[in-house]
């Protein structure tokens, strides 16, 4: 990386970094990928980050969080086929994705043993695993509640011991392409720095210009309130599609119960041990065990509570008569009836004293084993797993599970789909690398814990093919001041208009905007949907995006509010971008899938689930109506595009008809269906592959 130089650009004097490779995001995938480069030979990098230290990769987690690997240990058969096949499985996912995920995961986990992190292995080697949701096999391990925590930390020092230079307190304003022989490829990057005033001597905006970016910004958790992603996790999608990156699978969010207050998810043991539900009114009033009045059977409530525990995402074919009615229940006290819904830990659900005698099989077996057929559920928790008490203690703010209710809600925790990828996890836009949870890689269902393995398998994928075939200098000085020139034009040109405002006397409003797209998305667009809430919800997204410029008022005094100037354009592009996609799953004649319930009047309610009476709906509202998907798309793959606003008078011209000049400024979205790539059947004959290798890596 050379030091930056100072360059004349749309009228400012802007310094620009040269590099061959921007890293942006420091999390587990944004670290590795870095790591990778340096160990292929390519140490020409630079990292960019919003926030070193924050990102969910280092502050979130939950009981039991999840690595999910090829099985490396005992005597159980598995093969790297074999677990491509699951991965496949769940649905919409392209088997090449798949099967670099599995043929990558020993050596990715491996890796992360070798640098320090602490996964569990018996006295001679074998590194035990358990099974997670949606596994045959035990692939899954741990090393606690904080297992992407101890892998960023551990990328992190071996980055910093290899000497790659990390710019901190950056906000992702703009990629820059520009038009390659095969279609459009990465020019570089514009920047905010945060760190430095607007209204200062230091201009505030920072260029890089590059041949290549790994995009580890993480999920664009932003785009909703109720989140267990960490506060200030927004992602950088935006800049992604407005560059014409395009979109996969974005309708595929994950959701399930987790607390508020901290943001945690509450599965594994916190589910296991039973807890009491109670629900309240807005002051904490009006204590009610609310599951009680859909779910009479003593022994099935305590028997669906503690299924939670493993089956904690919330899964719309466990919602008919499953686990998943407790996340319907939930949503049904705080969206519906606008109550507050708490987990006790203190008193036994219903009764008094625990019953065990009525607990299903599997929940009996289970706790006996454990030896906690007995007391409270706190007592319960501390016997079974005391760190899951300690962590709400250490937690901020702090909660005693022994002396006080944890607020839950039905919360998003992570986006299976994202920006496009190959198998190299390279996008449509050349040298465009989107990492980690930014990288579209799963389908609608995945093992607990893939997503850690994807991130140290794509962010590898991209290393080995960045040093391999993009290895070359950045485009000219001159070609890229030119490319550069109108992005930063743009860029200056919003905050202008917003800062002028502000003069005048308009209020800021950036905070405001931020916290009602987030509600909006939540209320419209959570895990339970219909088409007439989405296409309410991207009425008011398209309105606002497509007045943004005349919209937004932030004053220049502030750097947090120039900050959110480009971060609400970022959000508010994403939250289009995603409710476009939603509605056009539907208009594709897609029902309710993974972690979605979408609303049909033809559908069926939840039921009783067993005894006599199985058949028999449970009374809730219709808008718990579903039919299941029953894998009619899961062959598919849903591409999503955004274009930006056409020129005044364009689509008239074209001939178009009924033109919208106002959806022409907020960005046009188009779609493509199309088959998901099969798992390679690939030639495993030794010597062809050997000389394969010895040419090219095999990597093309």
């Amino acid at each position: 990386m050379s030091e930056p130089e100072v360059l004349r650009i749309a009228g400012q004097d802007v310094p620009v970094v040269t590099a061959n490779t921007v890293v942006v995001g420091t999390g587990s995938a944004g670290f590795c990928a870095a790591d990778r480069l340096w160990e292929l030979g390519q140490d020409d990098v630079v990292m960019v980050a919003d926030k070193v230290n924050a990102g969910a990769s280092r502050n979130a987690g939950s009981d039991k969080q999840t690595y999910y690997k090829l099985t490396l240990s005992g005597g159980d058969g598995d093969s790297v086929r074999e677990m491509a096949e699951t991965l496949f499985a769940g649905g919409a996912m392209d088997g090449d994705n798949a099967l670099a995920e599995a043929a990558l995961s020993a050596r990715a986990f491996l890796h992360l043993c070798d640098l320090g992190v602490p996964f569990p292995q018996n006295r001679y080697g074998e590194f035990i695993g358990y099974k997670t949701d949606h596994d045959p096999r035990r692939r899954a391990t741990s090393v606690g509640p904080y297992t992407s925590r101890s892998m960023v930390e551990q990328l992190e020092n071996r980055v910093r011991r290899n000497g790659t230079r990390i710019i901190d307190e950056c906000r992702v304003v703009d990629l820059i392409t520009r038009d390659g022989a095969d279609g459009p490829e990465v020019a570089g990057l514009l920047v905010l720095r945060t760190d430095i005033p607007h209204d200062g001597e230091q201009n505030p905006y920072l260029l890089f210009r590059c041949t290549n970016i790994v995009y580890a910004t993480g999920g664009p958790a932003g785009i909703y309130a109720t989140s267990v992603f960490p506060h200030g996790q927004w992602g950088a999608s935006g800049a992604a599609y407005r560059a014409g990156v395009r979109g996969k699978n974005l309708t595929e969010w994950q959701f399930g119960l987790a607390s508020t207050r901290p943001r945690w998810n509450v599965s594994g043991t916190y589910m296991q041990v039973i807890p009491r539900f109670v629900s309240t009114d807005a002051d904490g009033g009006d204590e009610r065990e609310f599951l009680t009045e859909v779910i009479g059977d003593y022994g099935r409530l305590l028997s669906l509570v503690f299924l939670k525990g493993y089956q904690w995402p919330f899964d719309i074919r466990k919602a008919l008569d499953g686990s998943s009615l407790i996340d319907l229940l939930v949503y049904r006290e705080t969206v519906l009836r606008g109550r507050r819904v708490f987990l006790d830990f203190r008193s036994n659900p219903v009764r008094a004293e625990l019953d065990p005698s009525a607990l299903s099989p599997e929940a009996h077996e289970h706790l006996d084993r454990a030896g906690v057929l007995f007391g409270t559920p706190i007592e319960r928790l501390r016997r079974m797993n005391e760190p899951a008490y300690q962590l709400y203690l250490g937690k901020n703010p702090y909660v005693d599970l022994e002396r006080e209710m944890l607020e839950i809600d039905v919360c998003v925790q992570h986006n299976n789909g994202g920006l496009l990828v190959d198998p190299w996890w390279q996008s449509n836009v050349g040298g465009f690398f989107p990492v980690g949870e930014a990288g579209g890689a799963h389908g609608v269902y995945r093992p607990g814990g893939a997503a850690l393995n994807s991130g140290q398998v794509g962010a590898t994928r991209a290393a080995q093919f960045i040093a391999a075939r993009r290895s070359w200098a950045p485009a000219p000085m001159e070609a890229f001041m030119a490319d550069a020139g109108p992005v930063l034009d743009g860029a200056l040109d919003l905050v202008a208009r917003a800062t002028a405002r502000a003069a005048s006397g308009v209020p800021d409003n950036t905070g405001d905007l931020l916290h009602d797209v987030g509600v909006l998305m939540s209320a419209k667009a959570g895990p339970v949907r219909s088409e007439q809430s989405i296409g309410e919800a991207l009425v008011q997204v398209h309105d606002w995006l497509a007045g943004y410029q005349d919209l937004v008022t932030a004053d220049r005094g502030s750097r947090r509010a120039i900050n959110r100037t480009f971060l609400v354009r970022d959000i508010l592009t994403t939250a289009y971008v995603y409710l476009s996609a939603m509605a056009d799953y539907l208009a594709h004649g897609g029902r309710s899938r993974g972690s979605v319930l979408y609303t049909d009047p033809a559908g069926s309610l939840p039921r009783v689930g067993y005894g006599p009476d199985a058949a028999r709906e449970l009374d809730l509202p219709d808008l718990f109506r579903f039919r299941l998907d029953g894998g009619a798309l899961d062959d598919q793959v849903q591409e999503v595009a955004w274009s930006g606003p056409e020129p005044s008078g364009a689509a008239e011209r074209s001939g178009a008809e009924d033109p919208s000049p106002a959806a022409d400024r907020a960005g046009r979205v188009a779609f493509r269906w199309r088959p998901r790539r099969p798992i390679p059947q690939e030639d495993d004959f030794f010597e062809n592959v050997w000389r394969e290798f010895r040419e090219h890596r095999n990597i093309f």
